[in-house]
C-alpha cells in the first residue's frame, strides 16, 4: 500500500454545474483505481454539495468562487482571491502532481495555485464552444482535452487531445425491462423519456403536452417517463391521466442510469454531459437546445450529434407538435 508521501495527489476543479461536476467525478473515480489520491474542488452551490455525497474515497473541498455576472466584478474578484488562497493553502500542505480543470468559474484559481507548486495542469472542455473560463485557461495549462474535435479551434493552445466527455461507470447499456420495472413502468412496452435538466424545462414540458394527443393516437403502446421539474410535475401528471397515457412523472430522478436504461428514445436539452451519458447508453435523442445557453453552445452540441446521425435537432422557437 502506498504511503501518503508517495501516492500521487491530483486535484480536480469541477464545480458550478452538473456538466462540469459529473465528468470530474468520473475522472476522479478512474484515477483512484489507478492509485491516486483525489481531491475534488467544488463550489458552494447546492448541485455540487448534493452530487459530491457520492464521491466515496475522495476528499472534497468547497471553494468560495462565484461566477462573473454583469456588473458584479467586485464579488467575482473577491471570490477568486479567496479561492486562490484557499487552494494555495491546501496545496502547500500536500502539493498535487496534477491539477485538472473541468471548466466553469471554480476552475481558474486552483490551476493558478497549482502552477505555483510545479503541478502539471490540464483542462477539459465538454462543449463544442469552449466556455470563458476554459478559453482563458487554455493559455496557461500544459494540455487541453476536448469532448468534441471542434472545441479545439476555440482554445489558445496547440496541445489538444480529443477524448470525448467522461461518464460515470454506472452509465452503460442495461436491461431495459429491468430498468422499466424498477421505475414502475411496463417492462415490455417502449418508453419515451422527457427531461429538461435538474430543474426541468417548461418549454419542453409544454411542447410534449401539446404532442400527447398525437402520441396516443400514433403510438398507443408508448409509455412516458417525464422528469418535469417541481413547477410542472402536477400539470404533466394531470394531462397524462386525461389522455389515459401510461406515465411516470417525477420532479427529478437522482438515478439517471435507470431512466436512460429504460428509454427507447429521449427528448431533452443538449448539455455535453447529458449527451455523453445518452451516447454511452445508446439512447437516441430528439434534442431541443436551451436557446439562452452561453454562446449558444447547446445548439452546436446538438448539431454535432445530428450531423453524425446520432440525434434529431429541433430548435425551441421553431419546434411544433407535428414535428
Amino acid at each position: 500500500m502506498q504511503s501518503q508521501s508517495t501516492t500521487p495527489a491530483v486535484a480536480i476543479a469541477c464545480g458550478g454545474t452538473g456538466g462540469h461536476l459529473f465528468p470530474g467525478l468520473a475522472v476522479g473515480q478512474q484515477l483512484m483505481q489507478r492509485g491516486c489520491a483525489v481531491t475534488l474542488l467544488v463550489s458552494p452551490k447546492e448541485v455540487d454539495q448534493l452530487a459530491v455525497q457520492t464521491a466515496s474515497g475522495m476528499d472534497v473541498v468547497t471553494l468560495p468562487a462565484v461566477g462573473l455576472t454583469r456588473g458584479r466584478w467586485i464579488r467575482f474578484l473577491s471570490g477568486y482571491c479567496q479561492s486562490y488562497w484557499s487552494a494555495r493553502k491546501l496545496f502547500q500542505a500536500r502539493p498535487p502532481r496534477a491539477v485538472l480543470a473541468m471548466g466553469g468559474f471554480t476552475s481558474v484559481p486552483p490551476v493558478a495555485a497549482g502552477r505555483k507548486f510545479g503541478a502539471a495542469t490540464f483542462l477539459h472542455e465538454s462543449n463544442t464552444i469552449p466556455g470563458k473560463a476554459n478559453r482563458w485557461l487554455s493559455r496557461k495549462v500544459d494540455q487541453a482535452f476536448v469532448g468534441f474535435p471542434a472545441a479545439a479551434f476555440g482554445l489558445r493552445t496547440r496541445r489538444v487531445l480529443t477524448t470525448g466527455t467522461p461518464v460515470r461507470p454506472q452509465f452503460q447499456p442495461k436491461d431495459a425491462a429491468i430498468c422499466r420495472a424498477v421505475l414502475g413502468l411496463e417492462p415490455l412496452r417502449p418508453v419515451l423519456l422527457v427531461m429538461g435538466g435538474s430543474q426541468g424545462a417548461s418549454a419542453i414540458n409544454e411542447l410534449v403536452l401539446q404532442t400527447l394527443p398525437r402520441l396516443v393516437d400514433r403510438a398507443p403502446e408508448l409509455q412516458l417517463l417525464h422528469l418535469a421539474g417541481s413547477k410542472d410535475v402536477d400539470k404533466v401528471r394531470n394531462q397524462c391521466a386525461a389522455h389515459k397515457l401510461k406515465a411516470v412523472v417525477l420532479p427529478f430522478l437522482a438515478e439517471m442510469e435507470f431512466a436512460l436504461g429504460a428509454a427507447t428514445v429521449a427528448v431533452n436539452r443538449a448539455g455535453a454531459s447529458s449527451l455523453a451519458e445518452l451516447a454511452a447508453m445508446r439512447v437516441p435523442p430528439v434534442l431541443i437546445p436551451l436557446p439562452t445557453a452561453a454562446d449558444n453552445h447547446q445548439f452546436h452540441n446538438a448539431r454535432a450529434f445530428e450531423e453524425t446521425g446520432a440525434a434529431r435537432l429541433l430548435e425551441q422557437g421553431l419546434a411544433t407538435p407535428e414535428e
